[in-house]
């Protein structure tokens, strides 16, 4: 269950100054994205390197960053993007992009989270990106997350959707059977993602397949997960970003919230 809007994020993390009021017309969930993603952009400033992350939420914020360069309000941006179709939203827009190689510090990074725990622990990677966001977010001095008031939750796990686990293919099935061994006490069940009709595995940017886990239950200790998963060979990165986000910014329909790690 996801928690009430915005329990965690206040009275200890959020000042009050950082609680933004919204229109208390009924707004759509693409609407409060919207919303989130053009807050995150208020902290990009000119000359910056910034991350442009994947995904519904994600997308208006690298269309927000482009239409302050049309218009001369931001200047000499240069973006990383974090999977081909972000690397092809910004082509379209005109937005200058470079890569990790040549520009291995990132200023800051803006991208959404399927999940937001009270730590603000993230899971991403249900687009199929994680792998990519997670290589430009680590190298960011700020990763600003943005999300709508859906994506919070009490624990990793908790939506009962998907914790996607990136892998080679070579037997795929063996792999999918050990990450379900790692966490049988929270009675996971792994799938291999697929596409189309007849039922193809989707291929990551990276030529990869993505197997969901679910949870029933709270798999415990994150960092113990995350290095468990990581020990098994076949296994290319995980889903779970465990204290990477410096800012997370929620939109809900009381309003927006700001939270700075502590």
């Amino acid at each position: 269950m996801a928690i009430a809007y915005p329990q965690f994020f206040k009275p200890k993390k959020v000042e009050p100054s950082l609680m933004v009021s919204v229109s208390s017309v009924n707004l759509s969930q693409d609407e409060l994205k919207k919303i989130a993603a053009y807050k995150a952009v208020e902290f990009v400033e000119s000359g910056m390197v910034v991350g442009l992350g994947t995904g519904s939420t994600a997308k208006h914020a690298v269309d927000k960053i482009a239409e302050l360069l049309h218009t001369g309000k931001l200047k000499n941006i240069i973006g990383i993007p974090t999977s081909k179709i972000t690397h092809e939203q910004a082509v379209s827009l005109g937005i200058p992009l470079s890569d990790l190689n040549k520009h291995p510090i990132v200023d800051l990074s803006i991208d959404g989270a399927d999940e937001v725990d009270q730590e603000m622990n993230l899971v991403k990677g249900r687009g199929g990106s994680l792998l990519r966001e997670k290589m430009v977010e680590t190298a960011s001095k700020k990763f600003i997350v943005i999300v709508d008031e859906s994506k919070l939750v009490n624990y990793l796990g908790g939506s009962g959707l998907a914790m996607p686990v990136e892998i080679v293919p070579f037997c795929w099935e063996f792999t999918l059977k050990r990450l379900e061994m790692l966490f049988i006490e929270a009675g996971c069940v792994g799938k291999l993602r697929t596409v189309g009709e007849n039922g193809e595995a989707y291929v990551t940017d990276n030529g990869n397949y993505i197997i969901d886990l679910y949870f029933k239950k709270d798999m415990g200790d994150l960092k113990a997960a995350s290095d468990a998963i990581l020990r098994l060979a076949g296994v290319v990165e995980h889903g779970m970003f465990i204290d990477m986000a410096t800012t997370v910014i929620v939109a809900g329909k009381l309003g927006v919230s700001v939270t700075n790690k502590e």
